[in-house]
Parts: structure tokens; sequence; C-alpha cells
């Protein structure tokens, strides 16, 4: 459901000689277990839950139900495992040649392409029954729209096709606001749609520091990252852009909201640090000194959405009002 936004460590000795055996030889339950999980890339799932609860939150103004809450997101990990279960059978074939993917289970052979279809198909089926069953249709169909956008649009269409890939194949890590909106209202508002747009215009000025730091790998794979084709001035000049972008997108959601203290308070600060960042990037790639540090913006980029939704939460629970 979210693009390939956290970087994943390199291949072990294990994991390279686990590559040069045939793909779904018999291996230990336990590691075949491991194999499973880390198709469905767990540390992108962390990040898409943190983005859904809050604006539960928010759509209860308090807190909804546990079941409730426990069902989307049980739902919704499940719906985001199957979009990168098939993310990873799709691309596996330039999994092979990028030094972060090579551990990945279709290249060491802990997983069959077999295995991880069923595998993808599965998740996906199961997470669409519960999503309607413990919410509504509205939530099992926005959740399979997810998928669909980022094994389709993404996977299949943009990325090996255009360094504009991340920006528009990003709009499926924005779907979980809208389904635990629709979660809890059965319907769709302003308020998730702003928080919708604060995603689509992170996610460039997020990932892209990213790339650069795993520009050789894309270059090796011919997958054209805007690292790749423009090079790191550009994305230093576009991360800046997109980070104005999102800390006014989201300042939006406090007059629509309306939002209180909290919210606000949050927002301005997190945005400036964030802003911030983005302008020492580029000031250290146009100096060329030891300022330029994307992965400092890649990281900061992930703790600056954490704490906006968590103020979103809070904000919901604990509502100070401006006026």
């Amino acid at each position: 459901m979210a693009t390939e936004q956290l970087t994943e460590p390199a291949p072990s000795h294990d994991a390279v000689t686990a590559s040069n055996q045939p793909a779904g030889s018999k291996i230990g339950w336990k590691r075949k277990l491991a194999a499973y999980v880390a198709l469905t890339k767990p540390r992108i799932i962390e990040l898409l839950l943190i983005t859904t609860l809050p604006t539960m939150f928010l759509a209860q103004r308090g807190l909804p139900s546990v079941w409730l809450m426990l069902g989307v997101l049980i739902g919704g990990a499940l719906s985001a495992g199957s979009a990168n279960a098939f993310n990873c059978y799709f691309d596996r074939d330039i999994d092979r040649l990028m030094k972060r993917t090579q551990r990945r289970p279709l290249v060491t052979g802990e997983i069959s392409e077999r295995e991880a279809l069923v595998f993808a198909w599965a998740l996906a089926i199961i997470s669409t029954v519960v999503l309607w069953l413990v919410a509504n249709i509205l939530t099992a169909a926005l959740s399979v729209g997810a998928i669909l956008l980022y094994v389709v649009l993404y996977t299949l269409i943009l990325k090996r096709r255009t360094d504009q890939n991340i920006v528009w194949g990003g709009v499926a890590g924005c779907m979980p606001v809208l389904i635990g909106w629709a979660a809890v209202t059965n319907d769709l508002s302003w308020e998730p749609l702003i928080l919708f747009l604060v995603i689509f215009l992170w996610t460039p000025a997020h990932y892209w520091p990213l790339s650069v730091k795993y520009m050789a790998d894309y270059d090796r794979a011919d997958v054209p990252m805007l690292s790749v084709t423009n090079g790191e001035g550009s994305v230093a000049l576009q991360s800046v852009i997109y980070a104005w972008a999102t800390v006014v997108g989201s300042l939006l959601l406090v007059p629509v909201a309306p939002m209180g203290w909290i919210y606000t308070g949050a927002a301005i600060a997190s945005g400036a640090w964030f802003i911030y960042e983005a302008h020492r990037l580029y000031a250290g790639v146009v100096r060329r000194n030891d300022k330029s540090n994307p992965m400092r913006v890649f990281h900061l980029s992930i703790l600056y959405l954490t704490i906006l939704f968590i103020a979103v939460g809070v904000d919901a629970v604990a509502y100070l009002p401006l006026g």
C-alpha cells in the first residue's frame, strides 16, 4: 500500500548463500515463517498504521471502539502485506540486481514464485473480508483500491518508466487515512482528503533523499529514480519544494477540522524543522560540503510524519480550541 519508503539492510552471508538454493527448497519452518513475514515488508506497514489510527480518532472525535480499531489495524496490515508481497513478486528481477533488496525471500530462494503469489492473493482476500466485516464495504473497497494502486499503478506501470514514479505511485501510501476515516464514519469528507494530500506531498521529500544513497542500485537495475535521471541537486531542490508544500498542506487541517492548540503547535514546530533540514540539504549540495546528508532528511521525514499524526490523534481526544 505504500511506496518503498524504508531502507532494508545489506545482504548477510547467510542470505547470499541462500540465494544459491533452488526457489522454494526445503528450509526450517521458523525460517520459512520469517521469509513470509519479510515478504510483507513489515517496517513499511508500521508507518502505514501510524497514519491510520490517529485518523480514526479524528473521525470519532475521541476513541472508537477497541474492536473496530483492532480490526482495521489487522485488516490494514494484511492489505499492505498483500500489496508488498505482490510488489516483491513483480520486482524479483530487479531485486536481484540491487544490494539493498538482495535479502528479499524471492531472491534468496526461501519463497518460491508460486508461494509468493498464493500468499499475496490470500492476504488480499482475507484483508478485504476482515475490513468489510469489522467496518463496512467502503472501507474494504478503499483497501482493494490501495492494493491495485501500489501493484498496478506504481509497480507495473510507473516504477520502470518515469522518474515521477514515487510521486504518483505514492498515492497508494496515502490510502490508509481514507480507510481509517471510512471505517469510523462510512463516508469521506474534507478532513481525510487533507491528510491524504499531506502524505502525498510528503512522499517525494521523504523517499527521493533515500534514492540518493541507493543511486548506484537504481542505475544498475535501470529504474529511473530522480537521483539517477537528474542527480542529487534536483533531489535536494525538489525536497525543499515538497517539504514546504507538505507543511502548508498540514496547516489546511486547522480551520477545516477544526484542530486545536496541540495539533497546530506540533504542525508548525515539526514542520519548521522539516523545512529547515530540507534547506540544509539543498545548501550542502549547492556548496558541496559535508552538510549534504540526504539520509538525515529521510529519517527526519519519518519522525516528522509520526509527530504530526500523533498530534492529530491527541488533539482529537484532548481538544484545546484556538479561540
